[in-house]
């Protein structure tokens, strides 16, 4: 009998490598969860007719529960939340709701029909709030302060709770920037300077560019959740939290002058400076993915960064 494993917005940039990993093993059976708007996404994927996709999101708690009791999942990955910034800042209910809300009803779901299920959720960063001391390590206390982080402390924490409390099995990995191909929300960072860089537009950095952040390549993250899984379906451990972080801590800055040297393109950028509700700088410390995982990033940043552009120029007409 195959693996049912179910993965919440499996059409964005981590989900798009993470179900790309899953569906290479004949043992899985791969479920889809994103809105229906996100649909077209699946046919510029290597896994279009591996995976069953399922229109909708988890705010539903019977839609959750329905789901659950119909396909009888292995292992959950929950990587669907609002995740950015800006956004989390205009739109702060939502953004509870969305990513507070939707962990509570899949972990309640998991609860009431079967706590074997695995929970595997993808936290932040940003959970630890302004960084103390060098780096993050997994024992810090998480006090995001802004909504988005915020979202992802209190998320994390209620995970945490439901393991603790009911003995559900959870999985938490906390990571920093992602980047990498089939990024759809030009809002981001490196997205963002690749596709202005490409139609010769202004390119905006929102904050006042020296704001500091581990940039992680979305195929060593989602490795990461690949061994984490296998971790726990050989361990009955019930709480399992790991940092994924990179060798890359870099500013916006260095990261425009890095991609567009390598465009061989230079536009000078628009510095809005709205770094008020933004952490200054965030390092993790990855050396307990790297004891237990065996896990470590592996890519080079300017192979990874060619990669990311190559993707984008060849999709460059789905971004209008």
């Amino acid at each position: 009998m195959k693996n049912k494993i179910l993965v919440t917005g499996g059409l964005g940039i981590l989900g798009n490598q993470l179900i790309d990993l899953l569906s290479q093993d004949i043992k899985n059976q791969v479920f889809l969860l994103d809105y229906n708007k996100n649909v077209n996404r699946l046919k510029k994927t290597t896994f279009t007719n591996k995976v069953t996709f399922i229109g909708g999101d988890f705010i539903d708690l019977n839609k959750m529960k329905s789901l659950i009791l119909r396909h009888n999942f292995k292992a959950i990955f929950h990587l669907g939340a609002v995740t950015q910034v800006i956004d989390a800042y205009k739109s702060p209910m939502k953004t509870f709701r969305t990513n507070i809300d939707g962990t509570i009803n899949i972990l309640e779901a998991i609860r009431l029909i079967n706590k074997k299920i695995i929970f595997i959720y993808a936290s932040s960063d940003k959970a630890y709030g302004e960084l103390v001391g060098k780096s993050y390590k997994e024992n810090h206390q998480l006090k995001g302060i802004y909504p988005y982080d915020v979202s992802k402390s209190a998320s994390d924490l209620v995970a945490q709770s439901y393991s603790k409390t009911y003995g559900l099995r959870v999985g938490i990995i906390r990571c920093g920037n992602i980047y990498g191909p089939a990024d759809y929300n030009l809002d981001r960072l490196i997205p963002g300077i690749i596709i202005n860089t490409l139609k010769n537009k202004k390119i905006v950095i929102r904050s006042n560019g020296k704001l500091i952040r581990d940039y992680i390549y979305v195929r060593d993250a989602a490795k990461a959740y690949i061994m984490l899984l296998k971790k726990m379906l050989k361990n009955n451990k019930k709480l399992f939290i790991y940092n994924i972080g990179s060798k890359h801590n870099l500013t916006a800055l260095i990261m425009l002058n890095k991609i567009q040297k390598l465009m061989k393109k230079k536009i000078n950028p628009l510095i809005k400076n709205n770094s008020k509700i933004e952490i200054k700088k965030q390092k993790l410390n990855y050396q307990k993915a790297f004891k237990e995982l065996k896990w470590k990033p592996s890519a080079n940043l300017e192979k990874s960064l060619l990669e990311t552009i190559k993707w984008y120029k060849k999709n460059l007409s789905f971004f209008k």
